[in-house]
């Protein structure tokens, strides 16, 4: 297929209807449109990240077996923000990610009602000490010693629609305010350069060579160690279990991380997790010297149209061997009194995280202890929503949700503030936020940083924890985190095992 050929929408008529004429804003979507029926989204991010320091792949999959109806996929940002100790910026990383996103004066088109462009990246948990200063901990040490935040600012993706079959390859028509105010704008100029850049992207995706990752010799056998181990992590639970019984909380979430020595490279891992976790928010962020990949099933702050949304899960069991245990371990826990009484102390702190920035009257509980099944765990799940209030926008509902009540505890502060008492370290990636803040105003979607791994220097980070109440045991408690850890620990067994016999039928023949 000649890229050179597609056809480009809107025309560039209708972009200067909308940007000079009808002064909606002075940022339009831009796209090139073809067949996706022999394609993949591992398969275009392989052909568009090839040679890229800085990329992503984000799919999900709804109910536990739907897939969603977009992935997007990304490479080459034309900015990359870093935020924390020892990089340019310190301090607040969504000070930095608004003053970037607010030139943008994002106008929706009918043919593209979804994220076209923004910032893709995580926010670490450690980021709560400029949201809630109080939290601060000068002590805590630092062993994976990565950036707090990075983000990757990108004006052109590929969205692969999976009910129509197709691919979007999207650019922006930007005409920064300056340039409008003087009326020295060449809209012609910038409509064809977001034109020539969707075609070349396009050539990419639709070129007969998909690259694959370099993988290295894997080495089996490599085992995980835990930062506490089951002692530490148990009396982390006892201690805490005080602090219920002295009144100080009411419910706290200590959490162990596991460090996985690993030769795989981190995107076959991501290949291998899609189909061991399929989950609502699954990714592939390549930030240069570390890689996130996660299969989290929680929405932390999603804002559409101005609309806030929080997801709440507390509540776990296994899944089940049999679909009759499956049946027996989903009405044990929907019935189960300690975790339905868990679940309801963080369905009314999602309430009141919801209700700092949101309209009152307009926040409710649309969804509450549904039983929700994913690939190793069975969860309690609600979902709370609300309209923002006049003079609050998207990184103020971030800030006041942010970390969820289900990875902190409550009352929240005083949770997080003997929490890292106990564990002294940062958390990093775990706990904090993945997603996109677009480039439209009203809209962003992360999720919490759950069932995600860091790759970093050769070694897979793995962490998990659970909410402790009065009534918790403690071994019970250090059993609940290795079964949410099982789907990483099981994906990276399985995609080691996969690539150690193909390197060996390789080196036969």
């Amino acid at each position: 297929m000649d890229t050179s050929q597609l056809a480009a929408n809107p025309s560039l008529a209708e972009v200067e209807q909308l940007i000079i004429h009808e002064k909606q804003g002075n940022c339009v979507p831009v796209f090139v449109q073809f067949p996706a029926d022999l394609l993949t989204p591992c398969m275009t991010y392989l052909k568009v990240a090839n040679n890229s320091k800085y990329s992503f792949l984000l799919e999900s999959v709804v109910g536990g077996e739907s897939i969603a109806r977009y992935s997007f996929i990304g490479a080459d940002p034309f900015k990359v923000t870093r935020t924390g100790p020892g990089q340019d910026i310190e301090g607040d990383p969504l000070v930095v990610l608004q003053k970037e996103l607010e030139r943008y004066k994002y106008v929706k088109i009918p043919e593209i009602p979804t994220f076209t462009g923004g910032a893709i990246g995580y926010v670490a948990y450690d980021c709560i000490q400029y949201f809630e200063p109080k939290t601060r901990n000068p002590n805590l040490t630092d062993p994976l010693k990565i950036p707090e935040s990075v983000f990757m600012l990108v004006d052109t993706i590929v969205i692969y629609d999976h009910v129509f079959q197709n691919i979007k390859v999207v650019s922006h028509v930007f005409c920064p305010p300056a340039s409008l105010s003087s009326n020295v704008v060449n809209l012609s100029f910038v409509y064809n350069t977001a034109v020539a850049k969707a075609r070349r992207v396009a050539k990419l995706v639709l070129s007969s060579q998909t690259p694959e990752p370099v993988q290295k010799p894997i080495e089996l056998g490599m085992r995980a160690s835990s930062n506490i181990g089951k002692a530490g992590y148990e009396a982390h639970v006892t201690q805490l279990k005080k602090h219920i019984v002295a009144g100080d909380i009411i419910q706290a979430v200590p959490s162990q991380r596991l460090a996985r020595p690993t030769k795989l490279h981190p995107f076959n891992a991501y290949r291998q997790l899609r189909q061991v976790n399929p989950s609502p928010y699954m990714f592939y962020l390549d930030c240069g010297d570390l890689q996130i990949v996660g299969a989290s099933p929680e929405t932390l702050c999603k804002v559409e149209r101005n609309k806030v949304f929080n997801h709440a899960i507390a509540g776990t069991v296994r899944r089940g061997k049999t679909a009759d245990e499956d049946a027996r371990l989903s009405d044990a826990l929907a019935n189960s009194v300690k975790d339905r009484a868990e679940h309801i102390m963080l369905v009314d702190l999602a309430r009141n995280d919801v209700n700092r920035t949101c309209q009152p009257a307009t926040v409710q509980v649309e969804k509450l202890m549904a039983v929700e099944k994913f690939s190793h765990v069975i969860h309690l799940t609600s979902m709370v929503t609300g309209i923002l209030r006049e003079g609050k926008n998207r990184f103020d509902a971030f800030r006041s949700i942010f970390p969820a009540g289900t990875v902190s505890g409550a009352p929240k502060i005083k949770a997080i503030e003997l929490v890292s008492g106990l564990e002294k370290e940062r958390r990093g990636v775990y706990a904090g936020a993945v997603g996109r803040f677009d480039f439209a105003d009203d809209e962003m979607d992360t999720c919490i940083a759950i069932r995600t791994m860091t790759f970093k220097d050769g070694v897979a980070y793995l962490q998990a924890g659970g909410g402790i109440v009065f009534d918790s045991v403690e071994e019970d408690e250090y059993a609940e985190t290795i079964n949410k850890l099982q789907g990483n620990v099981r994906t990276l067994d399985i995609a080691e095992q996969y690539h150690h016999e193909q390197q060996k039928r390789a080196r036969a023949e």
